[in-house]
């Protein structure tokens, strides 16, 4: 259990954050102002419909995976394909690499709590068993529906190289994973890798696995960028100004992953609605998107088909085009999807 908090920072990873614009002396901080509502008074509340009231928070039955066919995703590399595991997890196939996005494919995303916050699939870390080697695991920050040990045990024997968010290399160091295979990022900062240039992208976010280290990490997303292709993880993220500015300076997108559900009235300014997602990847110039941080874990008081339900009517009303895959899927970014798998 205590292995799955990750580390503490040190003095020597102080002074290192303390490079860092995003520093404040303390922690890292936001681009504007951003707090979470949530008082002595609203707790009780909150937490009697987090872990009592569950009406349709979660599927019926568990969401079935489609299983990785190996050979449809390696062969011809001409488009970019990807599969969705649900919640977040996203594994890419671009410019003949494999790319592996938070890769959370535990069964449990609250696993140092009293009551566990179970996933809508089963016998999800099994996946790993399946997939192929991983070129680069990319983190976007140390939550636990994000960064799970168990799955970075698993994968671990699998995956050349970890990129992730300033301040969770630490974790992973913890987890017996190589320091030299492990590189931190601030926001925009960029690396070359092969013909993929990849950048760190600001959220409005925060971060921590304990009651000790809230915001000692930091909170980010994904832009890969081909010659051919321009691609985006949005990352966990409240809607802001943000948005716009990754779009001047990286976009426009071929095709973005947008965070789009966990959302709750008291936590607004860290977790967008829908709309607000829809409205996000507008800001960023993103031509085809899909939304992804649902159909994995009940993580707020909403339906689990609440977010896709809205997304699908916004991205409409915009006319914007969207795509939502079944999960274990393989589709290239240029497919749109109108099917309501979910129903």
């Amino acid at each position: 259990m205590r292995k799955q908090f990750g580390a503490k920072p040190t003095k020597a990873d102080i002074q290192q954050y303390e490079q860092s614009p995003q520093w404040d002396g303390e922690h890292f901080v936001n681009s504007i102002p951003t707090s979470m509502a949530i008082s002595i008074r609203t707790l009780p509340k909150l937490l009697y419909k987090q872990f009592c009231d569950k009406k349709d928070r979660e599927p019926l039955q568990p969401l079935p995976i489609l299983p990785f066919d190996k050979e449809a995703f390696v062969t011809d590399d001409h488009e970019v394909r990807y599969i969705w595991y649900g919640h977040s997890v996203v594994l890419l196939r671009i410019q003949g690499k494999n790319i592996l996005i938070d890769p959370m494919f535990g069964s449990n995303a609250a696993p140092i709590a009293p009551f566990p916050i179970k996933r809508f699939s089963e016998n999800t870390l099994a996946i790993i068993d399946e997939l192929p080697e991983i070129d680069v695991v990319l983190l976007s920050h140390d939550h636990y529906d994000h960064l799970d040990y168990d799955s970075i045990q698993k994968l671990q024997p699998k995956v050349k190289q970890f990129y992730v968010a300033l301040g969770v290399k630490r974790h992973l160091v913890k987890w017996n994973i190589k320091p030299e295979s492990i590189t931190e990022f601030d926001w925009w900062q960029q690396i070359l890798f092969q013909d993929i240039q990849i950048t760190f992208t600001p959220t409005r976010h925060f971060s921590g696995r304990g009651l000790t280290d809230r915001a000692k990490s930091l909170w980010g997303g994904w832009a890969l960028k081909t010659p051919t292709e321009n691609i985006w993880f949005s990352g966990d993220s409240g809607y802001g100004p943000h948005f716009n500015e990754i779009g001047k300076r990286l976009g426009p997108f071929d095709f973005a992953f947008m965070e789009c559900g966990q959302y709750n009235e008291n936590w607004s300014q860290i977790h967008m609605f829908p709309e607000e997602t829809v409205q996000a990847a507008i800001d960023a110039g993103v031509c085809n998107m899909m939304p992804v941080h649902w159909a994995g874990f009940a993580l707020a008081q909403h339906t689990w088909t609440d977010p896709v339900v809205r997304f699908v009517a916004a991205a409409e009303k915009h006319e914007c085009l969207y795509h939502v895959p079944q999960l274990g899927a393989i589709h290239k970014i240029t497919n749109q999807n109108h099917t309501a798998w979910w129903q």
